[in-house]
Protein backbone atom coordinates (compact mmCIF):
# COMPACT_ATOMS: atom_id res chain seq x y z
CA UNK A 1 0.00 0.00 0.00
CA UNK A 2 1.07 3.47 -0.48
CA UNK A 3 -0.36 6.98 0.96
CA UNK A 4 -0.99 9.67 -1.63
CA UNK A 5 -1.41 13.00 -0.53
CA UNK A 6 -2.14 16.23 -2.73
CA UNK A 7 -5.09 18.33 -3.91
CA UNK A 8 -6.32 18.29 -0.25
CA UNK A 9 -6.93 14.71 0.76
CA UNK A 10 -4.50 11.69 1.71
CA UNK A 11 -5.47 8.81 -0.46
CA UNK A 12 -4.26 5.01 -0.02
CA UNK A 13 -3.75 2.86 -3.03
CA UNK A 14 -3.55 -0.49 -3.31
CA UNK A 15 -2.28 -2.19 -6.56
CA UNK A 16 -4.64 -4.79 -6.42
CA UNK A 17 -2.39 -7.62 -7.98
CA UNK A 18 0.27 -9.70 -7.18
CA UNK A 19 -1.16 -10.36 -3.59
CA UNK A 20 -3.41 -13.25 -1.82
CA UNK A 21 -6.43 -11.34 -1.11
CA UNK A 22 -7.27 -10.00 2.32
CA UNK A 23 -9.22 -12.55 4.43
CA UNK A 24 -12.98 -12.21 3.99
CA UNK A 25 -15.39 -14.41 5.12
CA UNK A 26 -18.49 -13.75 2.65
CA UNK A 27 -22.03 -13.46 4.28
CA UNK A 28 -23.99 -14.10 1.24
CA UNK A 29 -23.76 -13.47 -2.20
CA UNK A 30 -21.66 -10.18 -1.95
CA UNK A 31 -18.70 -11.08 -3.74
CA UNK A 32 -20.73 -12.21 -6.16
CA UNK A 33 -22.52 -9.29 -6.50
CA UNK A 34 -19.69 -7.10 -6.02
CA UNK A 35 -18.24 -9.20 -9.20
CA UNK A 36 -21.05 -8.62 -11.78
CA UNK A 37 -21.41 -4.50 -10.59
CA UNK A 38 -17.53 -4.69 -12.12
CA UNK A 39 -18.07 -6.15 -15.05
CA UNK A 40 -20.82 -4.24 -15.84
CA UNK A 41 -19.32 -1.18 -14.48
CA UNK A 42 -22.25 -0.22 -12.42
CA UNK A 43 -21.72 1.41 -8.74
CA UNK A 44 -21.79 0.18 -5.60
CA UNK A 45 -23.20 1.40 -2.28
CA UNK A 46 -22.51 -0.41 0.85
CA UNK A 47 -24.47 -0.43 4.02
CA UNK A 48 -23.81 -1.78 7.49
CA UNK A 49 -22.80 -0.58 10.92
CA UNK A 50 -19.00 0.43 12.30
CA UNK A 51 -16.86 -2.73 12.26
CA UNK A 52 -18.74 -5.18 10.42
CA UNK A 53 -16.51 -5.44 7.24
CA UNK A 54 -16.98 -3.28 4.79
CA UNK A 55 -13.77 -1.81 3.97
CA UNK A 56 -11.75 -5.67 4.38
CA UNK A 57 -14.64 -6.72 1.96
CA UNK A 58 -13.58 -3.91 -0.83
CA UNK A 59 -9.64 -4.82 -0.45
CA UNK A 60 -10.38 -8.30 -0.77
CA UNK A 61 -12.42 -8.20 -3.84
CA UNK A 62 -10.46 -5.87 -5.32
CA UNK A 63 -7.01 -7.86 -4.83
CA UNK A 64 -9.40 -10.58 -6.23
CA UNK A 65 -9.86 -8.36 -9.64
CA UNK A 66 -6.26 -7.67 -9.74
CA UNK A 67 -7.58 -4.19 -9.86
CA UNK A 68 -5.50 -0.97 -7.95
CA UNK A 69 -8.03 -0.05 -5.12
CA UNK A 70 -8.01 4.06 -3.87
CA UNK A 71 -9.38 4.51 -0.76
CA UNK A 72 -10.76 8.09 0.75
CA UNK A 73 -11.85 8.49 4.32
CA UNK A 74 -14.71 11.21 4.33
CA UNK A 75 -14.63 13.57 6.57
CA UNK A 76 -16.86 17.45 7.09
CA UNK A 77 -14.32 19.22 5.24
CA UNK A 78 -13.66 16.90 2.43
CA UNK A 79 -15.13 18.86 -0.66
CA UNK A 80 -15.32 18.16 -4.57
CA UNK A 81 -11.92 19.80 -4.99
CA UNK A 82 -10.38 17.77 -2.71
CA UNK A 83 -11.74 14.23 -4.83
CA UNK A 84 -11.04 16.34 -8.32
CA UNK A 85 -8.17 17.99 -7.56
CA UNK A 86 -6.78 21.51 -8.00
CA UNK A 87 -3.91 24.00 -8.84
CA UNK A 88 -0.97 23.80 -6.58
CA UNK A 89 1.53 27.00 -6.89
CA UNK A 90 4.71 25.98 -7.53
CA UNK A 91 8.00 27.76 -7.48
CA UNK A 92 7.53 28.97 -11.35
CA UNK A 93 4.45 27.87 -12.04
CA UNK A 94 0.90 27.19 -11.31
CA UNK A 95 0.79 23.17 -11.29
CA UNK A 96 -2.50 20.96 -11.47
CA UNK A 97 -2.44 17.94 -9.45
CA UNK A 98 -5.30 15.21 -9.91
CA UNK A 99 -7.48 14.26 -6.72
CA UNK A 100 -7.98 10.55 -5.67
CA UNK A 101 -10.87 10.71 -8.08
CA UNK A 102 -9.83 11.66 -11.11
CA UNK A 103 -6.89 9.64 -10.60
CA UNK A 104 -9.09 6.39 -10.33
CA UNK A 105 -10.79 7.71 -13.24
CA UNK A 106 -7.68 7.86 -15.57
CA UNK A 107 -5.96 4.63 -14.26
CA UNK A 108 -8.85 2.90 -14.42
CA UNK A 109 -9.18 1.65 -10.87
CA UNK A 110 -11.72 0.95 -7.59
CA UNK A 111 -12.24 4.07 -5.89
CA UNK A 112 -13.86 3.69 -2.18
CA UNK A 113 -15.47 6.43 -0.63
CA UNK A 114 -15.16 5.01 3.00
CA UNK A 115 -18.45 6.58 5.09
CA UNK A 116 -19.39 9.33 2.46
CA UNK A 117 -22.25 10.54 4.50
CA UNK A 118 -19.33 12.23 6.68
CA UNK A 119 -18.04 14.66 3.08
CA UNK A 120 -19.91 17.93 2.30
CA UNK A 121 -22.54 17.56 0.64
CA UNK A 122 -21.39 19.29 -2.46
CA UNK A 123 -18.94 16.59 -2.57
CA UNK A 124 -21.47 13.54 -4.10
CA UNK A 125 -23.16 15.96 -7.16
CA UNK A 126 -20.03 15.71 -8.64
CA UNK A 127 -20.04 11.65 -8.69
CA UNK A 128 -23.40 11.74 -10.52
CA UNK A 129 -22.08 11.53 -14.06
CA UNK A 130 -20.08 9.04 -12.99
CA UNK A 131 -22.30 7.13 -11.28
CA UNK A 132 -25.17 6.75 -14.35
CA UNK A 133 -24.30 6.01 -17.93
CA UNK A 134 -22.67 8.82 -18.73
CA UNK A 135 -19.58 7.43 -17.04
CA UNK A 136 -17.89 10.60 -17.61
CA UNK A 137 -15.79 13.15 -14.91
CA UNK A 138 -15.95 16.76 -16.31
CA UNK A 139 -12.99 18.96 -14.47
CA UNK A 140 -14.66 22.32 -15.00
CA UNK A 141 -10.51 24.17 -13.98
CA UNK A 142 -8.58 22.50 -16.43
CA UNK A 143 -11.42 21.55 -19.59
CA UNK A 144 -11.14 18.19 -19.17
CA UNK A 145 -14.04 15.74 -20.21
CA UNK A 146 -12.32 12.35 -18.88
CA UNK A 147 -14.46 8.92 -19.87
CA UNK A 148 -13.83 6.17 -17.17
CA UNK A 149 -12.62 2.97 -18.50
CA UNK A 150 -14.98 0.26 -17.73
CA UNK A 151 -12.29 -0.96 -15.08
CA UNK A 152 -13.25 2.02 -13.87
CA UNK A 153 -15.20 1.34 -10.48
CA UNK A 154 -16.68 3.69 -7.96
CA UNK A 155 -18.00 2.16 -4.22
CA UNK A 156 -19.17 4.01 -1.50
CA UNK A 157 -20.04 2.91 1.94
CA UNK A 158 -22.03 4.27 4.90
CA UNK A 159 -23.11 3.42 8.44
CA UNK A 160 -27.54 3.62 9.06
CA UNK A 161 -26.64 3.92 12.48
CA UNK A 162 -25.29 7.18 11.80
CA UNK A 163 -28.04 8.55 9.48
CA UNK A 164 -30.02 11.61 10.23
CA UNK A 165 -31.46 14.80 8.71
CA UNK A 166 -28.01 16.50 8.01
CA UNK A 167 -26.34 13.61 7.46
CA UNK A 168 -28.35 11.17 4.46
CA UNK A 169 -27.75 10.69 0.75
CA UNK A 170 -29.64 12.41 -1.41
CA UNK A 171 -32.62 10.16 -3.29
CA UNK A 172 -30.61 11.29 -6.46
CA UNK A 173 -27.46 10.06 -5.53
CA UNK A 174 -28.77 6.52 -3.94
CA UNK A 175 -30.42 5.69 -6.69
CA UNK A 176 -27.27 5.97 -8.87
CA UNK A 177 -26.13 2.93 -6.80
CA UNK A 178 -26.58 -1.13 -6.70
CA UNK A 179 -26.87 -1.58 -2.85
CA UNK A 180 -25.55 -3.96 -0.67
CA UNK A 181 -26.52 -4.33 3.03
CA UNK A 182 -24.07 -6.11 5.39
CA UNK A 183 -24.08 -6.88 8.79
CA UNK A 184 -22.35 -9.13 11.50
CA UNK A 185 -21.41 -12.01 10.43
CA UNK A 186 -23.58 -14.95 11.82
CA UNK A 187 -21.35 -16.87 14.65
CA UNK A 188 -19.98 -19.76 12.87
CA UNK A 189 -18.22 -16.92 10.53
CA UNK A 190 -17.47 -14.65 13.36
CA UNK A 191 -15.49 -17.28 15.41
CA UNK A 192 -13.65 -18.18 11.65
CA UNK A 193 -12.54 -14.41 11.45
CA UNK A 194 -11.64 -14.06 15.52
CA UNK A 195 -9.39 -17.43 14.82
CA UNK A 196 -7.92 -16.22 11.78
CA UNK A 197 -7.67 -12.60 12.80
CA UNK A 198 -6.81 -12.96 16.40
CA UNK A 199 -5.35 -15.97 17.09
CA UNK A 200 -8.40 -16.92 19.11
CA UNK A 201 -8.69 -20.83 20.07
CA UNK A 202 -12.19 -22.14 19.64
CA UNK A 203 -12.99 -22.19 22.70
CA UNK A 204 -12.00 -18.66 23.23
CA UNK A 205 -13.80 -17.14 20.00
CA UNK A 206 -17.19 -18.84 21.26
CA UNK A 207 -16.56 -16.78 24.34
CA UNK A 208 -16.24 -13.67 22.71
CA UNK A 209 -18.76 -14.77 20.27
CA UNK A 210 -20.98 -15.29 23.05
CA UNK A 211 -20.29 -12.10 24.67
CA UNK A 212 -21.10 -10.45 21.23
CA UNK A 213 -24.71 -11.65 20.87
CA UNK A 214 -25.43 -10.64 24.48
CA UNK A 215 -24.23 -7.33 24.41
CA UNK A 216 -25.60 -6.80 20.75
CA UNK A 217 -29.38 -7.81 22.28
CA UNK A 218 -28.80 -4.82 24.93
CA UNK A 219 -31.53 -2.39 23.91
CA UNK A 220 -31.86 -0.04 27.26
CA UNK A 221 -28.83 1.52 27.07
CA UNK A 222 -28.09 4.69 24.84
CA UNK A 223 -25.42 3.56 22.61
CA UNK A 224 -24.52 4.62 19.22
CA UNK A 225 -22.69 1.70 18.46
CA UNK A 226 -22.86 -1.68 19.56
CA UNK A 227 -20.15 -4.19 19.82
CA UNK A 228 -18.06 -4.85 16.61
CA UNK A 229 -16.41 -8.00 15.27
CA UNK A 230 -13.38 -5.51 15.10
CA UNK A 231 -13.97 -4.96 18.55
CA UNK A 232 -13.98 -8.71 19.15
CA UNK A 233 -10.61 -9.73 17.25
CA UNK A 234 -8.51 -6.73 19.13
CA UNK A 235 -10.06 -8.40 22.56
CA UNK A 236 -8.72 -11.72 21.25
CA UNK A 237 -5.23 -10.64 19.89
CA UNK A 238 -5.30 -8.72 23.78
CA UNK A 239 -5.90 -12.02 25.23
CA UNK A 240 -3.66 -14.46 23.03
CA UNK A 241 -0.81 -12.09 24.22
CA UNK A 242 -1.31 -13.06 27.52
CA UNK A 243 -3.86 -10.29 29.25
CA UNK A 244 -6.97 -11.69 31.47
CA UNK A 245 -10.18 -12.15 29.30
CA UNK A 246 -12.30 -9.88 31.89
CA UNK A 247 -9.42 -6.80 31.27
CA UNK A 248 -9.49 -7.73 27.66
CA UNK A 249 -12.72 -7.52 27.35
CA UNK A 250 -13.15 -4.10 29.38
CA UNK A 251 -10.24 -2.28 27.64
CA UNK A 252 -10.96 -3.65 23.83
CA UNK A 253 -15.11 -3.58 23.97
CA UNK A 254 -16.42 -1.96 27.35
CA UNK A 255 -14.16 1.49 27.43
CA UNK A 256 -14.66 1.61 23.24
CA UNK A 257 -18.42 1.50 23.38
CA UNK A 258 -18.85 4.38 25.91
CA UNK A 259 -17.48 6.95 28.17
CA UNK A 260 -20.23 7.06 30.47
CA UNK A 261 -19.47 5.08 33.68
CA UNK A 262 -23.02 4.17 34.60
CA UNK A 263 -23.10 2.25 31.00
CA UNK A 264 -19.80 0.79 31.53
CA UNK A 265 -20.75 -0.63 34.57
CA UNK A 266 -23.75 -2.59 32.61
CA UNK A 267 -22.07 -3.54 30.20
CA UNK A 268 -19.13 -4.86 32.60
CA UNK A 269 -21.71 -6.35 34.51
CA UNK A 270 -22.65 -8.64 31.23
CA UNK A 271 -19.13 -9.26 30.33
CA UNK A 272 -18.46 -10.87 33.84
CA UNK A 273 -22.06 -12.69 33.58
CA UNK A 274 -20.47 -14.22 30.14
CA UNK A 275 -16.72 -14.57 30.67
CA UNK A 276 -16.18 -14.80 34.54
CA UNK A 277 -13.40 -12.99 36.38
CA UNK A 278 -10.35 -13.08 35.66
CA UNK A 279 -9.37 -9.76 37.63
Amino acid sequence: MRRLEGAGVTAEVETGGGHAPPFYVAQGNECELFQHCHEKSLPLLIKGPTGCGKTRFVEHMATRLRRPLITVSCHDDLSAADLVGRHLIGRAETVWADGPLTRAVREGAILYLDEVVEARKDTTVVLHPLADDRRILPIERTGELLVAPPEFMLVMSYNPGYQNLLKGLKPSTRQRFVALTLDYPNAAVEQTILAQEGGASTALAKQLVQLAQALRRLTEHDLEETVSTRLLVMAARLVVSGLGLRAACRAAIVDALTDDVDTASALDEVVAAVVGDDD
